[in-house]
């Protein structure tokens, strides 16, 4: 089975994850990230399991240090991993790239001419050479 979280799902479990570094209460945490879930879903994942999925996720959340996100993330993939559930996250790729870029930065593939011009004129003077 795969389950797929949409961006809006992804950015409330980082945002909650966040509050719970800072403020130590995994409790609000827990109740976040069973809200991403449809009701079928946590009722797959719970026939998977043979657990209620709010244990499940405590087991999870104990297992993380509390320090990063993406620690979380992973655990909550292993974990659903183990029990035949691939869980992906809908434009993770998306938000990675655009994270490793600084503001302001050009791309590579970008043709951006920055010179003083000197290599348009011999350009033109090639083209005029070339016409019949």
């Amino acid at each position: 089975m795969e389950i797929v979280l949409d961006k809006r799902a992804l950015r409330q479990i980082r945002t909650s994850a966040a509050d719970a570094i800072e403020e130590g209460d995994t409790e609000t945490l827990r109740e976040d990230v069973l809200d991403v879930f449809s009701d079928e879903q946590v009722e797959e994942i719970e026939r998977r399991i043979d657990t209620d999925f709010y244990d499940f996720l405590g087991d999870a959340l104990d297992e993380w240090g509390g320090e990063e996100v993406d620690e979380l993330l992973d655990l909550l993939e292993s974990h659903l991993a183990d029990v035949g559930i691939e869980l992906k996250f809908e434009g993770v790729e998306d938000d990675d790239a655009e994270e490793d870029e600084e503001p302001g930065a050009v791309d590579d593939d970008d043709d951006l001419d920055l010179g003083g011009g000197d290599d348009d004129e011999e350009e033109l003077e090639e083209e005029e050479e070339d016409e019949p």
